[in-house]
């Protein structure tokens, strides 16, 4: 799962706090994998503060093979957000390319691109999941006006 840490600094400006890849074995159980996930993500969530948290809405799914373990770890982050009083926002992967491009058929590239723009980052994520996760607090935060934002992406 992707993850993104965004705030905004009082001349409007949005800065990357963290991101990255919260990674489990395939060895592991279901229900360890989904244990270990919302650990990350408490934990996360306590050093980061955020003021408000976004996620990836699920509306299609090309492989029915990953859509129940991607559906189980979503409903985790949820009652994750639940359980820590943070509010969410839910985008589909179309709403984040209007928001970051303005054309909701980007590539990867232009979101990526996107992302180190308006985070001024010196190289764009290598991570798909992370930029992609980013792109999803960043447009929470142009949305809802939140100052500090925690964004997951499947």
């Amino acid at each position: 799962m992707g993850f993104g840490v965004i705030e905004q600094d009082p001349h409007q400006h949005y800065h990357a706090l963290d991101w990255g890849i919260i990674r489990t074995s395939q060895k592991d159980s279901e229900a360890s994998r989904l244990a270990q996930l919302q650990e990350a993500m408490q934990e996360l969530i306590r050093q980061t503060k955020p003021d408000m948290a976004s996620i990836e809405k699920l509306f299609f799914f090309r492989n029915a093979k990953t859509l129940m373990p991607v559906s189980q770890a979503r409903g985790v982050i949820l009652v994750t957000f639940y359980q820590a009083g943070l509010s969410y926002v839910e985008y589909t992967p179309m709403q984040v390319k209007l928001n970051m491009t303005g054309y909701g058929r980007s590539s990867k590239t232009d979101i990526q691109q996107m992302v180190q723009q308006l985070l001024n980052m010196e190289e764009p994520v290598k991570s798909d999941d992370a930029a992609d996760a980013l792109a999803i607090a960043l447009s929470c935060a142009f949305e809802q006006q939140s100052t500090s934002l925690l964004a997951a992406r499947f």
